[in-house]
């Protein structure tokens, strides 16, 4: 799994007032919460956010957020849970962040990647593609980023289900295994 890191400074104040002046100073307010106790407010440089938030837009990440506390700086282990833009400027207005255990498995989503021509298309036949998508469960950085599925030798009629799929060590597939990815219909009349 992609993992970035990211720095982040506690915030004093809160509100919209004290939001407003950390935005002007080119800061966005954030926050991060999770299982482990109370939620913490935070601020991050924007231009630093936005430019992270980019690098790892719809793809699963872990994020390395590094809290600096009155000169106390620590590592919090997270995920964006949401974003909140401007419609019309396109700017970041405040991320909320949820912290996450590296040992404890997840269920993520995976996209599927298919590469190749298929022999069976090559003979006539048509290449349908069910999924796009698996979901899997393990520890998230065991996570793979996505799945390459290399369908150069699927001849006529030949099928990929769930369950046929290259998962790593520690990584089950969530939800029916018989599901069919990816298929080639019979040359054609």
């Amino acid at each position: 799994m992609l993992q970035i890191d990211m720095a982040a400074r506690v915030r004093k104040t809160v509100g919209k007032g004290a939001a407003r002046s950390a935005r002007r100073a080119g800061n966005t307010p954030a926050v991060v919460y999770g299982s482990k106790g109370a939620a913490l407010s935070l601020e991050c440089n924007t231009k630093d956010l936005t430019r992270g938030l980019l690098s790892i837009h719809r793809k699963n990440a872990i994020i390395n957020l590094e809290i600096d506390e009155e000169g106390k700086k620590s590592v919090r282990h997270v995920v964006t849970r949401e974003i909140q833009t401007d419609p019309v400027l396109d700017q970041v207005l405040h991320a909320d962040f949820y912290e996450v255990s590296l040992e404890s498995p997840m269920v993520f989503q995976v996209p599927l990647v298919y590469t190749g021509k298929a022999k069976g298309v090559d003979m006539g036949g048509d290449m349908t593609i069910n999924m796009h998508k698996v979901t899997l469960k393990g520890r998230a950085l065991d996570i793979p980023d996505a799945i390459t599925i290399d369908v150069t030798s699927m001849g006529p009629g030949a099928t990929l289900a769930c369950k046929e799929l290259p998962l790593g060590a520690g990584v089950t597939l969530v939800g029916k295994g018989d599901a069919v990815c990816v298929s080639i219909s019979g040359m054609a009349e």
